[in-house]
């Protein structure tokens, strides 16, 4: 095999395998440490191996049993395990995992549920979540959250700490125990989702793998929970999902709803999402997701944004934030005003919003006022505005989206 051909299948295995096999690791080392120093361990093996040897048939297996292995030679090395040889013999004698799909699922979904459980503080679930799950930096997670890096490092600290202190069985609760972890389950999901959707840095605004990895966790859980909140999340990432190739032009810029091309949409997408709202809508018992899965509906449904039911769309903001209320959930709605009512309603309605406190570091919030102000034709007070939004964007799209609006205005 060439070395070409090994590299690209070595970088193809790191990019679509990597968070898998970490995870089957941890249930196999039977911790978060042991198992990421083997999975760096067989992916060195890998990079040197596979260009020599040829890429193996099952690579996931591979790096699996390559990883474990490696991890068990350095223990033994290191006369870590002489009280735990019993142990050591086990996992010695366990027969190479099968990449069988089920499999590589049931790992997953338990690395979620552990990371989501009910002893840990809920930011850091999240936090673990999007590191171990998502695969995000500690400096990603930490923009995500407006946080500094080392906070964030110390959340996940102690939260493998706790983990392995407390012995939490690595594994998915019962059915009794699934509601009071599915929550946070959901939320981690939808993190993962929207660092794919918009991503707080990097050079390009949109991250399929991520957006790609948190739909098929999304389908997992269904399988588990086929409860209306899951089937909402699912359906509000397939609607999202739906418009991706739309979203920015060759150039990588970015390309507003407004000026989407609609026929290139996801159709297939957008049709099982809407089986998904449906089917959910039958138990008439509505949560946030699913009241955001129904939004993204009639977005998706509207031939075009002149065309879409907007006072549908802010009576079910209302619902959403009475249930759970947000100053940026009050943002988007107060944004649907403005194109339900006119730019005059939207600005008044953004103002309120932003008097209330919560998003003078949101950069989208200071970008939605500046589009009122466009609309409207206050120049002066619109430019004011998208500095702002600018002055706080870190994504090189969305600031190439604000500096191109400011060059506008000042043609004017």
């Amino acid at each position: 095999m060439s070395l070409v051909a090994a590299r690209d299948a070595l970088e193809g295995a790191y990019r679509t395998d990597k968070r898998r096999v970490l995870a089957t690791l941890i249930r196999l080392l039977g911790g978060f440490d042991a198992a990421e120093e083997a999975l760096h361990e067989a992916f060195a093996a890998a990079a040197t191996q596979w260009p020599r040897e040829g890429v193996p048939a099952n690579p996931h297996a591979w790096l699996v049993s390559t990883g474990r292995f490696k991890m068990i030679d350095r223990w033994r090395r290191q006369a870590r395990l002489t009280a735990a040889l019993p142990d050591l013999v086990a996992l010695t004698g366990a027969e190479e995992p099968p990449a069988m799909p089920q499999l590589i699922s049931d790992d997953e979904l338990r690395l979620i549920f552990i990371c989501c459980h009910p002893s840990l503080p809920p930011d850091a679930r999240a936090a673990l979540t999007l590191r171990e799950v998502g695969g995000l930096s500690t400096e990603e997670i930490a923009r995500a959250y407006l946080a500094p890096a080392p906070t964030i490092a110390q959340r996940i600290v102690r939260a493998k700490g706790k983990i392995r202190d407390e012995a939490i069985a690595y594994e998915i609760p019962g059915r009794a125990d699934l509601p009071a972890r599915i929550d946070s389950v959901l939320q981690v999901i939808y993190l993962i989702f929207n660092e794919g959707y918009a991503a707080t840095e990097g050079p390009n605004l949109i991250r399929a793998d991520l957006s790609t990895e948190a739909i098929r966790l999304g389908r997992l859980v269904i399988g588990l929970l086929p409860e209306p909140e899951t089937f909402g999340l699912l359906a509000l990432m397939l609607l999202h999902d739906a418009r991706r190739t739309t979203r920015v032009d060759a150039a990588g810029d970015i390309v507003l709803l407004e000026h989407q091309d609609r026929s290139l949409w996801a159709r297939g997408l957008v049709a099982e999402a809407q089986g998904l709202i449906d089917q959910a809508l039958t138990s008439r018992r509505a949560g946030p997701y699913l009241l955001q899965a129904a939004i993204a509906g009639l977005h998706a449904q509207a031939p075009s944004t002149d065309d879409t039911d907007w006072a549908q769309i802010v009576a079910l903001y209302d619902v959403l934030h009475r249930l759970a209320p947000s100053p940026v959930v009050a943002l988007n709605r107060a944004a649907a005003v403005g194109m339900r009512d006119g730019p005059e309603a939207g600005l008044a309605a953004i103002e309120a919003v932003l008097e209330q406190g919560g998003l003078d570091g949101y950069h989208l919030a200071h970008a939605a006022r500046a589009d009122m102000q466009r609309r409207l034709g206050l120049a002066d007070a619109a430019r004011l505005s998208y500095q702002r939004a600018l002055k706080l964007a870190r994504q090189p799209a969305e600031r190439r989206f604000l500096e191109a609006r400011l060059a506008q205005l000042a043609a004017f």
